[in-house]
């Protein structure tokens, strides 16, 4: 979501602070290596000895910025792999795709090999260079042939982007009204229906849908978001789904809220992030199966660049990770 839940409070804030200086708009080419920095941020700034959230450990969590380049913002999606490959887009159509770095006790220590990217429409012209409307990508899912999916909202659209190259084309998307900037937030690859098979959540209803490339989208139920928005989702071992709700009030800030659902939908956990916490506006969230029935869950916020209408604000790049046993 281009303009991202705690943006108008904080920079109503923030409104009096002096203008920060304007950044080069990418020092380094697309594509070109980026080194990104990763400082280590507590659970709980407040009690650094806070180590869990109910059944959730944290297993650590980074603030990610990069001196070669501006453009290392506004990331909307997530997708990690077991083998610690890391893709993840935003909202002025950058794509970025590293290796993430853990330490001897399996925690989060940094990103390495990243690239960013620009994604590109059916023209070939990157859509950055078009403006929000048409660059504003929030999900991202890769099938097993190597085609990845790319959702969009303001334009509502789902591009894919075929594994030899090329320029992308239209894939099938949720036929219903969208409401504007809230539309498929939640994109994820399900190849336990069929190979082209992939799921498609909506922000602002938590509707949610069954969709493949070779025929059409049909509706699957809606989840309760409980007064928030969906903001993303992945698929479990075993026919569960993660979903990651956002909402954010000036009373309470941001709230994040993780929800692992069965096969019925039935919760079968939980977990709330919210202020004294280390929390902002969470987009994306990725499950990694870890062994011995354990889920790593890494949660990534989109920052929106750090401003809202030309002023401002405090958001930051938080990648997280958490690890769950079911009970």
């Amino acid at each position: 979501m281009r303009l991202g839940w705690g943006a108008l409070a904080a920079a109503l804030a923030l409104a009096a602070c002096a203008p920060q200086a304007p950044l080069p708009e990418h020092p380094l080419p697309y594509g070109a290596p980026i080194r990104i920095d990763a400082q280590p941020v507590p659970l709980n700034p407040a009690d650094p000895r806070q180590d869990r959230i109910g059944d959730f450990a944290y297993a650590g969590g980074l603030l990610l910025t990069s001196r070669d380049t501006a453009r290392l913002h506004g990331l909307s999606d997530l997708k990690v792999w077991p083998d610690g490959r890391l893709l993840a887009e935003g909202d002025e159509g950058d794509q970025l795709t590293a290796r993430l770095v853990l330490d001897a006790h399996g925690r989060p220590q940094g990103l390495a090999e990243a690239h960013l990217t620009a994604i590109k429409g059916e023209d070939g012209v990157e859509l950055h260079a078009k403006g929000d409307r048409e660059a504003d990508s929030e999900g991202v899912a890769d099938l097993p042939n190597g085609d990845r999916l790319v959702s969009f909202e303001q334009h509502d659209r789902i591009l894919l982007y075929p594994k030899a190259g090329g320029p992308p084309r239209p894939a099938p998307y949720p036929q219903i009204r969208y409401v504007f900037n809230k539309g498929m937030e939640a994109l994820v690859a399900d190849p336990s229906v069929a190979p082209d098979a992939y799921r498609v959540g909506i922000e602002a209803t938590g509707e949610t849908f069954l969709c493949r490339v070779s025929t059409s989208c049909t509706a699957t139920g809606r989840i309760d978001l409980e007064g928030l928005e969906l903001s993303g989702m992945d698929l479990l071992p075993g026919g569960r789904t993660a979903y990651l709700l956002r909402g954010y009030s000036a009373l309470r800030g941001n709230v994040i809220r993780l929800k692992v659902v069965d096969r019925a939908g039935a919760v079968l956990d939980e977990m709330e992030i919210k202020r004294p916490l280390t929390v902002d506006n969470f987009e994306g969230v990725a499950a990694v199966p870890q062994g011995s029935g354990k889920i790593r869950f890494y949660l990534i916020s989109d920052d929106n660049f750090g401003t809202y209408n030309g002023l401002p604000t405090d958001q930051k790049t938080y990648l997280l990770a958490f690890d769950w046993t079911p009970r």
